[in-house]
């Protein structure tokens, strides 16, 4: 199949294809859209199972990584950059510096961080080929404390405000104690929203397809251990993907009990059409752009010049955009997917319309 041809393309501005035989590098980036800014987003490591499988996940990450800056209301545009092979077995510091060579071979038009698979470590070995990289540099608290390049933080402070104020919109609660949450992935997102969502004195059920992660949250939090399977049907409040893409399907769906979905995944809804159903089905969906916004607001000022006070206002106003999404969403009777996509239309398609 044709990249132009593939259902994802999305009209994106450019795909390149990298390999380097020396590191066993094989690598796509896609940048989908510069009209605010040059593409910022993640670099994925993961094992997919064929070619078109990473082109699907590179294709529709960085789509949203369009959508989520501008809806952050942030000067760049969308993109994203995978990397066939697994990060537990595959990964060495020259495959990232090759990588680095591969980012620099866009001369800025595409900025790379961490994402799945990939730490601010291996960030900065391709720092060691490129400029165009961010999410490695120490920055300070306001309490004088460094702090890591690691988004991953401030990613799980955003979907916890959003996933308040979509308990505030559906539920009518002022908090979120004794709110019952189901969590599905622990890793570094998921395991802070869950110490989020305890302190808060939320109930946590946890699933992950690492045991020992599972194993680890649950002791040091408190949490209930779950299946893989089970985490769909559990009868909480709301359910949070906090792992891989496309959980949201016409077999998940209906399974759900939840009446909330809010959570830190990419790409939750296999298809557009998903949306839709969710809303049908009676389910507050958080558009997954929209709340997980809080990780790329956090690089994105390390680009521009890192200001705390900057970052914890934009983070916070998440919940803002998410309550206009859903009462506009309850306003006309449409999926909140769908009104947030408008939105971001508004914004990074502006420069397209003068």
């Amino acid at each position: 199949m044709s990249v132009f041809q593939h259902d994802d393309f999305d009209g994106h501005e450019q795909v390149a294809f990298f390999k380097d035989d020396d590191t066993g590098l094989r690598a796509i980036i896609a940048v989908h859209n510069t009209n605010l800014g040059p593409a910022l987003g993640g670099v994925r490591m993961w094992p997919y199972a064929s070619d078109q499988e990473a082109l699907r996940d590179v294709l529709r990450l960085s789509r949203g990584m369009t959508y989520k800056s501008a809806l952050a209301g942030l000067a760049f545009g969308g993109g994203k950059s995978v990397i066939i092979g697994d990060p537990r077995k595959d990964k060495s510091e020259a495959l990232m510096r090759a990588m680095g060579r591969s980012v620099e071979k866009l001369a800025g038009r595409y900025i790379a961080a961490e994402d799945s698979g990939t730490s601010v470590e291996d960030i900065r070995q391709m720092g060691t080929q490129t400029e165009h990289v961010v999410g490695i540099a120490n920055k300070c608290t306001r309490n004088g404390e460094a702090r890591s390049g690691d988004p991953s933080p401030v990613t799980a402070r955003g979907v916890f405000v959003g996933l308040e104020a979509a308990v505030r919109h559906r539920l009518g609660r002022g908090d979120l104690d004794g709110t019952k949450v189901a969590v599905q992935g622990v890793g570094n997102v998921g395991q802070r929203l869950v110490e989020y969502l305890r302190d808060a004195g939320a109930r946590c059920w946890v699933t992950d397809i690492h045991a020992e992660r599972v194993a680890q949250v649950a002791d040091e939090t408190g949490a209930t251990p779950v299946g893989a399977e089970d985490v769909f049907g559990l009868d909480v409040d709301v359910f949070a993907p906090c792992a891989l893409g496309a959980v949201l399907n016409s077999e998940t769906i209906p399974t759900l009990r939840a009446r909330i979905v809010a959570g830190a995944a990419n790409n939750q809804l296999e298809c557009r059409a998903h949306g839709e159903l969710l809303m049908r089905e009676g389910i507050l969906y958080a558009p997954d752009y929209v709340i997980n916004a809080g990780g790329v607001i956090d690089v994105a000022f390390e680009r521009t010049g890192y200001d705390l006070e900057k970052v914890v206002t934009k983070v916070n106003g998440i919940a803002v955009s998410l309550s206009e999404i859903f009462e506009r969403s309850d306003a006309e009777q449409r999926p909140t997917s769908e009104v947030a996509d408008d939105l971001a239309r508004e914004r990074f398609m502006i420069d397209m319309a003068a």
